[in-house]
């Protein structure tokens, strides 16, 4: 039996196929042998929705399918010409951010920043996991930017985008180089991470912190291994996660706890669970984030899930749904964080009933802005005008 029937069977229901063939049709040569995408997330790497051509692996009865080469991670330099992102989005509590990295090696199947590899002519599958971008100019750029006269320091956020934190980071440490520009400067930063190596930087980010210019939010998406490990194969287990809330709240650093993405009948229960561990290990803000299906991540999120939970397909994608208007995804601002509709509500009464409990607030902690060193030029030309 192979895999695509397997799935057609797992999935039963003949009278709910609709959404079930959907998937399996948009999914149709394009799914990558279980070999060959091995400790990856997606099963899937379609063509990017900006190209002109679509790529699909096909058995030629050759057998040469079975020579294909397993994914491997692939590092490319990229170029930025500024460090700084901006950003203009009402539901967003950061106006700009830094994203040392594009692609995260992590590969959670949910990721909302997996669209962005079609910029790059590449696809938001597997391709978005192992093909990915580093930015060792970065750093220096950055201080740059900070140096201009104009500059207006409010606090960089970094970690919103794709993880800085990834295990490439390791090599690279492009994260390491950009906290210390910020430390320099006496510029405050917001870090969101799903990494224990966070903690590698705790010596610089202690000492932001104690003058008021560093927090963090560590998201814990379940504290169930199994469901971690198919779900974020290359990411921090949940275990890991919590010790670094610990030792960062520790050392003096805001710690958050996310509870991020939320999935309906997919880890929902979990909520209450998370926080008190969150609480437990010293987190004393929390957040929560509801699934977000954006462009090509909702047919790679739909594969994931009837490969590795068919019995639940139809329910967790008509929950989704319930939350979305009838869609996959709303991208309304309004809306998008948080959904709308009795399970959304419910499931926002959930957190903020556990959150008062324990006694966490919400991340909003405001840091200092007023400790600003202009750092030098790095070699600018700067405008006389």
């Amino acid at each position: 039996m192979n895999e695509l029937t397997h799935l057609r069977q797992a999935a039963f229901a003949p009278a709910h196929t609709a959404d079930i063939a959907d998937a399996l049709v948009n999914s149709s040569g394009l799914r990558i042998e279980v070999d060959r995408r091995r400790g990856r997330g997606a099963g899937l790497n379609p063509s990017g929705r900006f190209e002109e051509e679509r790529r699909e692996n096909f058995d030629d009865g050759w057998q040469t399918l079975e020579e294909l080469a397993p994914f491997s991670t692939e590092v490319q330099v990229e170029k930025p010409r500024t460090a700084i992102t901006r950003n203009e989005s009402p539901d967003i509590s950061f106006d700009r951010s830094i994203n040392p990295y594009r692609g995260c090696e992590h590969g959670c199947i949910y990721c909302f920043a997996r669209p962005t590899h079609s910029f790059m002519g590449l696809s938001p599958g597997l391709d978005f996991e192992a093909k990915l971008f580093a930015k060792p100019d970065v750093p220096k750029l950055l201080q740059r930017e900070l140096s201009r006269p104009d500059y207006k320091v409010r606090a960089i956020a970094i970690g919103t985008n794709t993880d800085p934190y990834q295990p490439i980071e390791r090599e690279w440490r492009i994260m390491r180089q950009i906290l210390e520009v910020l430390q320099k400067a006496n510029h405050p930063v917001a870090i969101v991470t799903k990494s224990a190596l966070i903690t590698r930087d705790i010596d610089i980010l202690a000492d932001m912190a104690s003058k008021g210019l560093a927090k963090v939010g560590i998201s814990v998406t379940t504290l169930d291994r199994k469901l971690a490990r198919t779900m974020e194969p290359r990411a921090s287990t949940p275990t890991k996660r919590l010790e670094a809330i610990k030792a960062l709240t520790e050392a003096g650093i805001p710690t958050a706890v996310m509870a991020a993405p939320v999935i309906p009948a997919l880890n929902d229960h979990e909520i209450e669970r998370i926080l008190e561990a969150g609480h437990a290990a010293g987190a004393r803000e929390a957040s929560y984030v509801l699934l977000r299906l954006p462009l090509e991540v909702s047919p790679i999120f739909r594969d994931w899930l009837l490969r590795n939970y068919p019995d639940r397909y139809r329910h967790v994608m008509s929950l989704v749904r319930s939350m979305r208007g009838g869609k996959d995804y709303d991208a309304d601002f309004t809306k998008r964080m948080k959904g709308s509709g009795p399970y959304a509500w419910q499931i926002g009464r959930r957190f903020e009933m556990a959150t008062k409990r324990l006694g966490m607030g919400r991340r909003g902690l405001p840091l200092r802005d007023d400790l600003f060193v202009r750092p030098d030029g790095g070699g600018i030309q700067l405008s006389l005008l």
